[in-house]
């Protein structure tokens, strides 16, 4: 066998010298995939839009390269499954159609050692992945959102979020009635201040009192970590009695009300993409106490994809080096038509599952694995009928 490529075992110490030598052949165009895929994708998701703004909105072209530069970690994360099916297939085509294959099968070396390296390589790659995904991206994405927005928008679009609006559901006890899953709160507020963390034209209703509902309006209001509690200003509260009469009136310049912090969340609101798992989870105990639940499921499949999406380079190591271990050579643009092909039957199937996960029919768990459990049954029958035909 031929040197190492980039002295690769000096950087996997512990793996025997065919781990290293096939990983090693793997890297080159796995690098290749991550620039190759990241390309496509920041060409159809990045310059036309920025060019498209740089003509319209007369953006300058210093707030266009740095909105380009904060969004491109999104797509080189989005490339690394796609440049893992590549690499190992391309990698695995060449072992084969050069007889490597054939002459470790002849010393008595199985197809799933061979094999191996791929899946070692899958999970250093899915590894890098998800911690990528997790600590860079989201942020990212939001900077480079808020950057945009500040380029395009006045001041006053960016600093207040309109109309925010947060239903509480639970159990509801009135009188000797008790109602499950039927509204106890709703709060509302006008505007959201994003620089001072402020609410303006705030009303809330209080139906969790026993024996009478409770309206209140505030000129504005602030969440207060240290008692986690709101600080309401100028407020108005009306204790309005079953029958419909106002049993009393108050005013108060300051008032403390024990609501829960959630709607401070909602008005800061990011997109999916721009939060961690951590937000996600945080957003997702949010959305079960307002009772949404079209909104539950899909986050909950989301949420599940950030694990299932990582996962799939190995995935795609296995579908990979079963297609590259077949008698014949596969060059890297042959090697690349195929991983589209199969790129795109991965993203058919995850929109698939969507589907199926929003109708209830499969739970969003399956829904954001069927992708993935696919990709590896597939990779595991190649395999095996590639170990027949040996």
């Amino acid at each position: 066998m031929k040197s190492l490529p980039f002295r690769l075992g000096n950087l996997l110490p512990g793996f025997s010298i065919m781990d290293r030598y096939i990983i090693g052949e793997t890297l080159p165009p796995f690098l290749f995939g991550v620039g190759a895929f990241s390309s496509i994708g920041i060409a159809v998701g990045i310059v036309f839009e920025l060019v498209r703004q740089m003509t319209n909105a007369n953006i300058s072209f210093e707030i266009a390269f740095q909105v380009f530069l904060l969004q491109l970690p999104y797509y080189i994360s989005l490339s690394f499954p796609m440049a893992m099916l590549l690499g190992t297939l391309i990698a695995y085509s060449r072992l084969s159609s050069d007889s490597e294959l054939v002459a470790l099968r002849s010393c008595g070396v199985s197809l799933t050692r061979i094999v191996r390296p791929a899946l070692m390589f899958g999970l250093i790659i899915t590894l890098i992945t998800f911690t990528f995904d997790q600590v860079v991206v989201p942020e990212s994405l939001y900077q480079a959102e808020q950057l945009f927005n500040r380029a395009v928008r006045s001041q006053d679009a960016i600093l207040f979020q309109r109309n925010t609006l947060y239903p509480e559901i639970g159990r509801l006890q009135q009188g000797d009635e008790v109602r499950e899953d039927t509204l106890v709160r709703l709060f509302y507020a006008e505007s959201f201040n994003r620089e001072e963390e402020r609410m303006y034209g705030v009303i809330v209703l209080d139906r969790s009192e026993p024996t009478l509902d409770r309206l209140i309006f505030a000129e504005s209001a602030t969440w207060n970590p240290s008692s986690n509690v709101w600080d309401f200003f100028g407020v108005k509260s009306y204790a309005i009695a079953p029958d419909g009469s106002y049993v009393n009136i108050a005013k108060f310049d300051q008032h403390r009300y024990p609501l829960p912090r959630a709607p401070l969340d909602l008005a800061q609101d990011r997109d999916y993409p721009q939060m961690n798992l951590a937000q996600a989870l945080a957003r997702l105990e949010i959305l079960k106490q307002s009772g949404r639940e079209d909104q539950v499921r899909r986050l909950q499949i989301r949420i599940q994809q950030r694990f299932a999406i990582p996962f799939a380079c190995i995935a795609f190591a296995i579908v990979g080096s079963a297609l590259g271990t077949t008698p014949q050579r596969t060059s890297a643009s042959r090697g690349f038509g195929i991983s589209v092909l199969v790129i795109f039957g991965y993203y058919l199937l995850m929109s698939v599952g969507d589907a199926l996960g929003l109708s209830h029919i499969i739970p969003p768990w399956f829904a954001a694995w069927l992708p993935t459990i696919v990709a590896i049954t597939a990779g595991l029958l190649l395999l095996a009928r590639s170990s027949r035909l040996r």
